[in-house]
């Protein structure tokens, strides 16, 4: 096996070498604009879906899978796509797939049948595929080192507000046009965007090693066997077996996939990568981030537009608020990642994350927007802190040439936590739901009783007409469904403080090494006891006499500056070959150097 692991060589793709300030510029605002138009797409249709279930009598199944199997395409293709764009040329990658999202994005329109507008979106999921690795790939291989944190992290910032931006956009067409201009506005965009492509340089992988097809074919299966099992669970239940059996089958499949890539002379990921603390941080970060990220959402609609009334642009106009520290916090990254570390900068996002939807557990019918605002904006800031850190600890483990299998694993860990999220979030809201709600209906009629255990929209819609006495089913329905909101992000919350804590600990800091705090822990403990210690050595032998209590530069029994520098805050050296060890006299040829 080649290896990318020992120092993977960051440097500007020769066709971009001679890129000007602006035409890197453009570059950022063209990858920008395309991966937010993926972004977009994954949840712009739910607020048509009410729409397009009347036109096409589409079951709940059905309309299901209409904005899933968008999802599920992208997801098992990220890594093949990215690879090809690697091989032969990303900006071709791009347009190819722009073209191919823009044609399978008009064709809904002309469509009846709730089939043939999942196998359109399908489609238009083949087309994302191709492009969004292409976008983060660009940048990398287009901006110097100097320069390559900010790109990301706008990048990493938009990215992360495409979701907000297709409630948006969906909410102002559906206000004055029917669910079918959605499609347009998106096959519009696709023209436009391959226009501005073309515009932009291309950039490849001149090694040109040839494309591992088993390996394509066992991850691509893994992720999409394992997504649909997902993506099932909230209607099927967790413990149906489609459910567990294609999670089951998914991972094994994932395995049998990590051990062919080892024996792979040019594998499609070399798996070793996740050996690499850095790597391996940033992939559990953006898989717990979008988690997080998409099980708030699936929740916090429904509880806007179903519990206090909003409209899908009040409820987009609503959430826009979101955007700002992500972005904010994305563009600034290349400021404070230096300063407080990939560790820190995870652990305490996921933390923020976790206490913004723990504080929304306490919002009820008769919450106010600014009872609503703040909880949303600590957890955006926390979306914001980490997310660039994230997506730029994987970049960055990964040689230049190969950046687009690298994007490819940045963007499936995000399509596989999103889908996790929402089924979690969606499977507990569900359970809870039908066991608040079913006692407080047993004086009901069945049918009512049924329609409304469903869901809390087909209980609002039931009490809607049944006229004055609907007003009860309405109450308990809608107290239920708070209650299951609590608990679900009760939930959300205990995996994101579980997620920061495991970063917190095992993460690296600054210095590379991982198990800060407990290495920090440790060494003040041992100091403790030795200088404990060398009160009681020699009777009445002086701290300057005592090995027990030696001097700061040197006893290692008192974790004296000089030897245990990292663990305590002390100074350490920073070696010319990049190594870091002990400062020394050496006569100047090591520098001393601050590290946490």
């Amino acid at each position: 096996m080649v290896d990318t692991l020992t120092s993977p060589d960051q440097h500007i793709d020769a066709n971009l070498a001679t890129l000007s300030r602006f035409g890197r510029f453009w570059l950022l605002t063209v990858a920008a604009l395309d991966v937010l138009l993926v972004i977009s797409s994954m949840v712009a249709l739910n607020a048509a879906l009410p729409d397009i279930a009347v036109e096409t009598a589409a079951t709940q199944t059905q309309l299901t899978w209409i904005v899933d199997g968008y999802t599920l395409v992208l997801a098992c293709l990220l890594l093949p796509a990215g690879a090809i764009g690697d091989r032969y040329g990303r900006r071709g990658a791009l347009v190819a797939g722009l073209a191919i999202f823009g044609v399978a994005s008009i064709a809904p329109v002309f469509f009846d049948s709730p089939v043939q507008i999942i196998l359109a979106r399908a489609l238009a999921g083949v087309g994302a595929a191709f492009i969004m690795p292409a976008t983060l790939s660009l940048l990398t291989a287009a901006f110097p080192t100097s320069e390559r944190n900010r790109a990301v992290g706008i990048w990493a910032g938009v990215a992360s507000s495409g979701a907000i931006v297709g409630f948006m956009g969906t909410g102002l067409l559906l206000q004055y046009f029917a669910w079918q201009s959605i499609f347009y506005a998106f096959s519009a965009s696709a023209l436009a965007l391959i226009i501005c492509t073309l515009t932009i340089r291309s950039s490849r992988d001149d090694t040109a090693t040839p494309i591992d097809g088993i390996g394509a074919v066992l991850i691509g299966s893994a992720v999409a066997v394992f997504v649909f099992g997902v993506v099932e669970a909230p209607v099927r239940g967790w413990t149906h077996p489609i459910v567990w059996g294609c999670m089951a089958v998914g991972v094994v499949l994932a395995a049998v996939f990590g051990a062919v890539e080892l024996q792979r002379r040019h594998p499609l990921l070399d798996v070793r990568l996740f050996g690499r603390p850095d790597f391996a941080t940033g992939s559990i970060g953006i898989t717990i981030l979008f988690f997080a990220n998409f099980g708030f959402f699936f929740i916090e609609m429904q509880y806007l537009q179903l519990v206090l009334g909003y409209s899908p642009l009040q409820t987009a106009f609503a959430l826009a608020p979101l955007a700002v520290p992500i972005l904010i916090l994305g563009a600034t990254m290349h400021l404070y990642l230096p300063k407080i570390g990939l560790r820190t900068a995870v652990a305490v996002g996921l933390f923020l994350i976790g206490v913004g939807l723990f504080l929304m557990r306490y919002l009820d019918a008769g919450s106010s927007y600014v009872e609503i605002a703040w909880p949303m904006l600590v957890t955006s800031a926390g979306i914001g802190l980490c997310v660039a850190p994230t997506t730029s600890a994987i970049m960055n483990a990964v040689p230049t040439e190969k950046q687009g299998v690298a994007s490819a694993v940045n963007d499936t860990t995000r399509e596989v936590g999103a889908a996790v999220g929402i089924a979690v979030a969606g499977s507990v809201l569900a359970a809870q739901y039908g066991a608040v709600l079913a006692p407080a209906l047993a004086e009901f009629p069945e049918q009512i009783r049924g329609g409304a255990l469903e869901s809390l929209a087909n209980a609002l819609a039931i009490a809607e007409e049944m006229g004055p006495q609907g007003a009860r089913l309405a109450d308990l329905a809608t107290s239920a469904f708070i209650e299951s909101m609590s608990l679900s992000l009760l939930v959300l919350s205990i995996v994101l403080a579980a997620a920061a804590a495991f970063v917190a600990i095992w993460a690296p800091g600054r210095d590379g090494k991982q198990f800060g705090f407990v290495r920090r822990t440790i060494a003040r403990w041992s100091a403790s006891d030795a200088a404990g210690g060398a009160g009681n050595s020699d009777a009445a032998g002086g701290a300057g006499n005592s090995d027990a209590a030696g001097s700061a530069g040197n006893s290692d029994a008192a974790g004296g500056a000089g030897n245990s520098g990292d663990e305590l805050g002390s100074p350490v050296a920073e070696h010319d070959d990049g190594r870091v060890g002990t400062a020394a006299g050496d006569g100047g040829k090591h520098r001393a150097v601050d590290h946490p």
